[in-house]
């Protein structure tokens, strides 16, 4: 459960802006808030994640700093979502390291790369820094089942630890009130692939006070190039393991065409969003998730460059030392995962489903 000054601070500004309701008729918090005569932690949980941080009632409130009431929901709300990731997290004590994300994703990364550096001088030895061509020119300087037990095994981790942040998350929220059904889930996946709250009641969300759509579209590029990429890695594997076709494959096959257009719409996305961040008000956002948006979106783009510099490179004597950043950086993604801003659609994609079964009922 989240801490009481941050939910009873929570309840004294709803209850201040129940007397308003300007901004229950485009934000799906205050439609949620209206149904609950007391805010507890659950709640805070709840109503936090489903907030999307368009900022729409910072920039339209009469109560702001320095106004004595002192409204600042978006803050309020972004600091809970902190706290939802470290609260959830598991296994709780490296939650907890996360509390200093920039350093935590540093350290990951850079350990990752070390031991991937060790492993390859290991193995491949001087052949690393030599130019590999034809089919499996990767697995002579890494070999697969090595990739392959690495990638499963991180991947393992970070499924299972956030299924149990999920678990518990929604038990909370929930209240021991089943709330997903076909039905929910059909209306919050349509509403999470649309980002329809990104919108902020009109054009989009507030950027330097002003309707924008470009948190919208950023996050879309992000969203979709990451989908692309997870498509590259199943086709690719698909070619290799039932087409017996080993890589480095052409420019023009299925998996470096999805991959290319992955990784460029990540890089475009998340410059796009780390511009806006830099230009936008600082007032209505926590210091914490500032830091965790800061981290994740440089994980994005180290992951996405160094892909692309490998798939530009690879037929040089470079492509030892860049696989090994590459794998180092999508190695530190999936450390990272289940305590930083990765997991934040997981979270949001809860609430969004008991949004829609409060909105049913």
């Amino acid at each position: 459960m989240l801490e009481l000054d941050l939910t009873a601070e929570l309840d004294r500004q709803l209850s201040v802006c129940n007397a308003c309701r300007y901004c229950e008729g485009f934000c799906a918090v205050f439609g949620a808030a209206q149904l609950r005569t007391a805010i507890g932690s659950g709640d805070v949980a709840y109503l936090a994640n489903l907030c999307h941080d368009c900022r729409m009632c910072f920039d339209a409130c009469m109560f702001t700093p320095p106004h004595e009431f002192a409204l600042n929901i978006p803050a309020v709300m972004t600091q809970a979502r902190v706290e939802t990731y470290v609260e959830y997290g598991r296994p709780a004590v490296l939650a907890a390291m996360f509390r200093r994300p920039g350093r935590a994703a540093k350290l990951a990364v850079a350990a990752a790369v070390v031991l991937i550096a060790l492993a390859v001088a290991l193995f491949a030895g001087p052949e690393a820094i030599r130019p590999q061509l034809g089919p499996g020119a990767f697995y002579r300087v890494i070999p697969f089942a090595a990739m392959l037990a690495v990638a499963l095994g991180l991947a393992l981790y970070g499924v299972i630890s956030i299924a149990l942040s999920a678990r518990s998350f929604a038990h909370d929220i929930g209240g021991g009130v089943p709330f997903v059904t076909a039905a929910t889930l059909r209306t919050a996946l349509h509403e999470a692939i649309s980002l329809v709250y990104l919108k902020g009641g009109g054009s989009g969300c507030y950027d330097e006070h002003r309707e924008s759509g470009r948190r919208r579209f950023f996050h879309m590029l992000v969203f979709w190039g990451f989908l692309a990429d997870f498509a590259a890695t199943i086709s690719a594997a698909v070619l290799q393991d039932f087409l017996h076709d080993l890589p480095p494959y052409p420019l023009w096959s299925v998996p470096v065409a999805l991959g290319t257009g992955g990784g460029l719409a990540i890089v475009a996305g998340a410059a796009g969003l780390i511009a806006v961040k830099k230009r936008s008000d600082p007032r209505p956002m926590s210091p914490r998730m500032i830091a965790l948006d800061y981290a994740f979106l440089g994980l994005l783009e180290l992951a996405a460059i160094t892909g692309l510099a490998l798939l530009a490179f690879r037929s040089t004597g470079a492509m030892g030392s860049l696989l090994v950043l590459h794998l180092g950086a999508v190695a530190g993604l999936f450390i990272t995962a289940p305590y930083g801003k990765f997991v934040h659609f997981v979270y949001r994609f809860i609430a969004l489903v008991k949004h829609a079964h409060e909105q049913k009922n």
